[in-house]
This record gives C-alpha cells, sequence and structure tokens, in this order.
C-alpha cells in the first residue's frame, strides 16, 4: 500500500564486519499502478536518481531508453532504423521479441479477421452474380425488344454492368456506414446488453481488460471499400455478358 517501505536487493556483494552481505537499498511505496497484465506482479518504477545511486551511475545518466510508437507493428523496423543512425553501439529490442507469443496470436488474428472479411465479400459478390442472372433470366424479353430496336450487345451489356455497379455501390455503403457506427458505439452496446442480460461477457478476473475495444482506421476502411467495390464490378461482368447474348428472336419466340 502507498507510504509501505520496502527493501529492494540487488544482485550484488558486500563486504562487512558480519562478513559478505548482498547489498540493499530501502524504498517508500508512492503509489500502486495496474494494467491488468504479468507486469502488475514484476515490474515497479522508481525515480531517475534513486536508479542511477543504485546502479552506481553518475547523477542524471541513463544507460537506455524506451520509445514509443504510434503504430506498434512498426517497432521492429523502427528501432532497427534508429539505431543505425546512433553514433555509438546499442543493443535495441522491441515488444516482439520480449512478447513474442502475443505478436504471433496478433497476426493470425489479423490474418484470420482477414480472410474472413474476405470471405463475407465474396458471398456478397456471389449474391450479386445469382440475382443479375435472374434478372437477365426474367428480363430476356425486354433485352430482345431493345435488341431489335437497335440496342448493340455492348449497350446491353454496360446497362447490366451499371446495375451490379449500383447495387454493389449502395451495399458497400450501407456497410460501411453500419460498420462505422457500430465500431463507435461497440463498448457501449456490449455493456448495456451486459447489464440488460445480468451476463459478464469479459470479466476483469480472467481478461486484460473489461471491456470490448474498437479503433476506426481510415486506410483500412479504405482498403475494404476498395476491395468491395472491386469485387463487385468483376462480379457483374459474367451476367451482363450473358445479357448481351441474348438473341431476339430466340428469346421472343413464345412471347
Amino acid at each position: 500500500a502507498p507510504g509501505d517501505r520496502i527493501t529492494l536487493v540487488l544482485p550484488e556483494a558486500s563486504v562487512s564486519i558480519a562478513g559478505i552481505v548482498p547489498r540493499m537499498k530501502r524504498f517508500t511505496v508512492a503509489g500502486i499502478f495496474s494494467v491488468g497484465a504479468e507486469l502488475d506482479s514484476s515490474m515497479a518504477y522508481i525515480h531517475i536518481e534513486d536508479a542511477a545511486r543504485v546502479k552506481r551511475m553518475p547523477a542524471g545518466s541513463v544507460d537506455g531508453l524506451r520509445v514509443a510508437f504510434n503504430d506498434l507493428f512498426q517497432a521492429p523496423f523502427l528501432v532497427r532504423e534508429l539505431a543505425s543512425e546512433l553514433a555509438r553501439p546499442m543493443q535495441v529490442s522491441d515488444w516482439t521479441r520480449t512478447h513474442g507469443n502475443l505478436f504471433q496470436a496478433i497476426q493470425m488474428e489479423k490474418r484470420m479477421i482477414g480472410l474472413l472479411l474476405f470471405l463475407i465479400v465474396f458471398v456478397a459478390a456471389f449474391n450479386i452474380v445469382s440475382t443479375l442472372v435472374m434478372v437477365v433470366t426474367d428480363k430476356r424479353a425486354d433485352i430482345a425488344i431493345l435488341r431489335t430496336m437497335g440496342a448493340t450487345p455492348a449497350i446491353i451489356m454496360r446497362i447490366f454492368m451499371i446495375q451490379g455497379a449500383v447495387i454493389g455501390f449502395i451495399g458497400t455503403s450501407l456497410g460501411l456506414l453500419l460498420g462505422v457506427i457500430l465500431a463507435l458505439t461497440v463498448s457501449d452496446l456490449v455493456s448495456g446488453f451486459e447489464r440488460l442480460m445480468g451476463i459478464e461477457f469479459l470479466s476483469a478476473e480472467v481478461y486484460f481488460i473489461n471491456y470490448l475495444p474498437s479503433q476506426v482506421q481510415v486506410s483500412d476502411l479504405i482498403s475494404i471499400v476498395t476491395i468491395a467495390l472491386s469485387i463487385s464490378f468483376v462480379a457483374t461482368l459474367y451476367p451482363a455478358w450473358k445479357a448481351s447474348r441474348t438473341q431476339p428472336a430466340e428469346a421472343l419466340r413464345y412471347e
């Protein structure tokens, strides 16, 4: 608790009248921090001047620096770039080395989420294909009439490509809007659902956090929208081509 006195035993020994005794230093607890991880039981902070005295260094001197980056996944590359620009040789390390298992787990989760998003977009594109194919089948007579009025296969193909592109654009826009709203409010929604159902999904006693974090990345939104629109456009090619191949005489035979 704050105000308690603790003794720090250093891996050094000194010779005294009582013999060889380990070097010790007394500190007063100023406060307790908690991050909800293993660091809570193995890390303590002391004043930089006390640290210099403990390590027998001149006051104000340091033997290491900790750097924070905006993008934690760029840490392995940035620390090496920083070390190469320093005049003196230094040993560098990043969180991907000290927490390798966590880094691998995060990378695996990102790959699986990317695969899941791709499958969702692929299914949506398949729905566009099936919808347009049914429209082509249902509108064969109308397509044939347009052909007899002078519409070329290119014009027919363009009509269905535009229709598919509009469907893809509307679906992507609605998905983007709903996704951003959900991402910005997911923490409140989960908390409200927990209170409503009386269930705690993320217990602080089990997990590092007791809420569902969410952060909107503009780069991710741009990538997802671009891929979704591209796949939607490609999905219109086959139905549009099939519509352009409609023969007026055959389509109007039974009309």
